[in-house]
């Protein structure tokens, strides 16, 4: 694709970035047939090659940017199921990341819509403020039907009991059982642990029994994904800093084998901490470090020898939906389902696996009518399987998806952990499968 970039403009280190990703769209469209906004909308601007040159336009023209380019951008999933499908690797995560930034920096929305984005970036990332706004909406919960749409639909995404604080929150050691194997630093996150504190513990449960140390380092808190999908630069560089700072300070405390992330969203933005900080002459190399050892959960078992399953050969059916966070922005697809299969359950996977729930991040609160035609379609593909329980590795997945299916889901880890002699998924304890029973 041909650009017009000036010198002058060349000299951002974003600019050139992305006019390096742009100029190596050839339009082939083969990103059309994996997009979730095209698909459903079928407008060239909402698919991945439209908007390219829609941020094109915008970042070489610069100013303020045009109105059909903000709807058409933020209409944008980033699931990122465009660059599995492309064939010339084009880096559309990098390049639609810094159309946001421009955007948030040189366009002014109305102000209902400043303060709600302001509030999501501002409440969700903090644990403790997120569960006083889980609380408002649960006492505000007989008034949800009078508020605007997106409102209404925030209030009713809101779990009607909140689980206990998250052990995991606090900084401290969970040291192996007998000989240990390797030590990992836990990212405990920010909006998981106030919704399913159950999925770090069973993280921590796990690895522990497989004889590796897990920490949870002070200072360590959100990744900064939702602030910079949001556009929000500066708070979510100040995130990954702190990140960064307390991971390190770990580091010095003895080796760090992998820094373990159990929220597939969060794995694909501390895995870019070193693309972000690329420019920074103090933190480039830190980031680049922290980068480099952050796995998912999954891809640190997949490499553990997990033994034998104290429920293997229960045969319980499992509806494996794969985050796009995981399969797209991280390329780890098959060590999920061969842990699955590993420790006794049957594995199956719905038809599209490869299109978007709608949750991504803040998105279906942002864009709830696209976002809810999105899960409708993603709970028909599980259902059609007729499963008993539906894994995944998102948090924000599985919250998208129980808003739509009666089938318990539960995140991947859990089903790993029972397996292998924890307890019985709280989503699954009406079933009585526990081991045994």
């Amino acid at each position: 694709m041909q650009t017009s970039f000036t010198p002058e403009q060349l000299t951002s280190p974003d600019n050139a970035s992305s006019e390096k990703i742009i100029r190596t769209c050839v339009h082939c469209g083969f990103c059309t047939a994996t997009c979730p906004t095209y698909l459903l909308l079928g407008d060239e601007l909402d698919s991945p090659r439209g908007r390219i040159y829609l941020m094109k336009e915008m970042l070489e023209k610069g100013g303020p940017p045009a109105p059909q380019t903000v709807k058409h951008v933020d209409r944008c999933l980033s699931c990122l199921s465009c660059m599995t499908t492309c064939p010339s690797g084009v880096n559309y995560m990098h390049l639609v990341d810094h159309a946001r930034a421009y955007i948030e920096e040189h366009h002014v929305r109305p102000w209902p819509e400043r303060f709600l984005r302001s509030m999501l970036a501002v409440v969700l990332p903090d644990p403790a403020k997120f569960r006083w706004a889980l609380r408002l909406a649960n006492a505000g919960r007989p008034l949800a039907g009078l508020l605007p749409g997106r409102l209404k639909a925030m209030a009713g995404m809101a779990p009607r009991h909140l689980p206990a604080a998250d052990p995991a929150e606090k900084p401290q050691v969970f040291p192996a059982h007998g000989v240990r194997r390797a030590r990992v630093a836990l990212l405990a996150g920010c909006a998981q642990p106030v919704l399913a504190p159950e999925i770090n513990g069973a993280a921590i449960r796990l690895l522990n029994r497989l004889g590796v140390e897990v920490v949870t380092s002070r200072g360590a808190g959100c990744c900064g994904a939702l602030s910079h999908h949001l556009g929000k630069t500066d708070r979510s560089h100040a995130q990954a800093k702190a990140n960064i700072t307390a991971w390190r300070a770990q580091m010095a405390a003895g080796d760090l084998d992998a820094i373990v992330v159990t929220a597939s969203g969060c794995g694909t933005t501390v895995k870019d901490y070193g693309f972000m900080f690329r420019d920074d002459p103090v933190w480039a190399e830190p980031a680049a470090v922290v980068s480099a050892i952050a796995k998912d959960v999954s891809e640190v078992l997949a490499g553990l020898d997990s033994g034998p399953s104290a429920v293997a050969g229960l045969g319980l059916r499992v509806a494996y939906h794969s985050a796009c966070s995981l399969q797209h922005g991280q390329g780890v697809r098959d060590e999920p389902k061969m842990l699955l299969k590993a420790a006794g359950f049957t594995v199956v996977e719905p038809s599209e696996p490869h299109i978007c729930c709608g949750s991504a991040g803040t998105y279906n609160l942002l864009q709830p009518e696209i976002a809810g035609k999105l899960r409708n379609r993603k709970v028909a593909n599980l259902e059609a399987t007729r499963p008993d329980v539906i894994a995944t590795g998102n948090i924000g997945c599985m919250t998208q998806i129980a808003g739509g299916s009666d089938i318990p889901i539960v995140h991947t880890v859990e089903l790993l952990d029972w397996a292998a002699g924890g307890p019985v998924p709280a989503a699954l304890a009406e079933m009585r499968f526990a081991a045994g029973v």
